[in-house]
């Protein structure tokens, strides 16, 4: 297998201004989109393609990890070797990793490692993973909280009106709860019965504010509530799910599955939510794994055009949740198809950003190779 032996990292950072107007979410900084868009080269000439878009800052710092730290650890092993290399850079940035820009960096160079698999055997990863389907339900996301009640409605009507069952729209940040109680229950007449209501909190809320809105929101018929609390606070998690009747549900914050043990030791939470860029495909593999020992679903959170591939090879399978402010950067954009999400047919994890948008909006990154 020499032809995959790793010999070199390529990073392109970038800051992309938005297609529209920012999310008005009350979180993310406004200014632009930004990635980190990470090439593992081989000595046989296939290349895996990682990203991250970290959404709060912190670029060069993980551009700087993944020179400083990470590349010494990789280059120069065969790309084959997912779960060795995956565990070589856990172990080897524990003093100063197991959460944070470590795992950052980590699931890029895990995601690209995948790609170059995928592209060696020629399958999209779904189908080298067991294709345990070929498309899956998404849900409409994005009704941000500054929108406002009729901006929300508005977002939410586009998505039903292209065959989507489900949406997702945000409580909390912006103003008080009792207004966020109106707003769904305004979304739900706008919408009918038959149409799924997230809400997502971003950990706006308290425990106890939870549970007074949640009453209100049992009465509405809401699919879940998301986030309710800090990640940190799985007994307000519980206290919460254990006073509703809503599904509360979580673990986008959470970095590996180690992070999010006490879902699985004390269960309170019927979908867990993981991040692929706090751990990786790999990672992500293995919650789905866990949780469904448990009896857990998995809905990740956002990138739909990476983790499309992972819903569609496991059997717990839930929402896909597809955001669409990406979708001008890709070569081929993933779209889904009357509210129903299928992967790339491409080897790998088939996505590629777009040459003029990598050449146009580079802002630093690096090179380095081996002979």
């Amino acid at each position: 297998m020499s032809d995959t032996i790793i010999t070199g990292f390529k990073t392109t950072l970038m800051r992309v201004p938005w297609a529209g107007e920012p999310p008005a979410n009350g979180i993310m900084p406004p200014a632009a989109r930004e990635f980190l868009v990470l090439e593992v080269q081989t000595r046989g000439g296939i290349t895996g393609m990682g990203y991250l878009q970290p959404l709060s800052g912190g670029l060069e710092t993980l551009d700087m990890c993944l020179k400083e730290v990470i590349a010494p650890i990789v280059i120069g092993r065969d790309a084959t070797e997912i779960e060795a290399i995956w565990q070589a850079i856990w172990k080897g940035t524990y003093w100063i990793g197991r959460m944070g820009i470590t795992v950052f960096c980590q699931s890029a160079v895990d995601i690209a490692l995948w790609d170059i698999v995928g592209k060696k055997s020629g399958l999209p990863l779904y189908r080298l993973w067991g294709a345990a389907r070929g498309e899956v339900a998404a849900y409409g996301s994005g009704c941000w909280r500054g929108l406002g009640r009729d901006g929300m409605i508005d977002r939410a009507r586009r998505f039903t009106s292209d065959g989507f069952k489900a949406i997702k729209m945000q409580a909390a940040y912006i103003r008080p709860w009792r207004e966020d109680v109106k707003n769904v229950q305004a979304m739900r007449d706008a919408l009918g019965p038959d149409v799924e209501i997230m809400i997502d909190v971003n950990m706006g809320w308290t425990a106890d504010v939870a549970i007074q809105a949640g009453h209100y929101f049992d009465e509405v018929d809401v699919y879940w509530m998301e986030e309710p609390v800090v990640c940190e606070d799985i007994p307000g998690y519980q206290r919460i799910a254990a006073a509703l009747r809503t599904r509360i549900v979580g673990g986008e914050t959470h970095y590996t599955r180690y992070e999010m043990r006490p879902f699985f030791t004390t269960p309170s939470t019927p979908i867990l939510q993981p991040d692929p860029m706090r751990g990786g495909l790999t990672e992500l593999r293995k919650i789905a794994a866990t949780a469904d020992t448990w009896g857990i679903t998995i809905a990740p959170h956002c990138f739909h055009e990476l983790t499309v591939h992972l819903l569609c090879s496991i059997s717990n399978a839930n929402y896909l949740e597809y955001m669409d402010w990406n979708d001008d950067l890709w070569v081929t954009p993933v779209i889904p198809r009357n509210g129903m999400v299928s992967p790339p047919q491409a080897p790998g994890h088939g996505l590629a950003f777009k040459p003029e948008v990598l050449r146009s909006h580079r802002v630093g990154g690096f090179e380095t190779t081996t002979k």
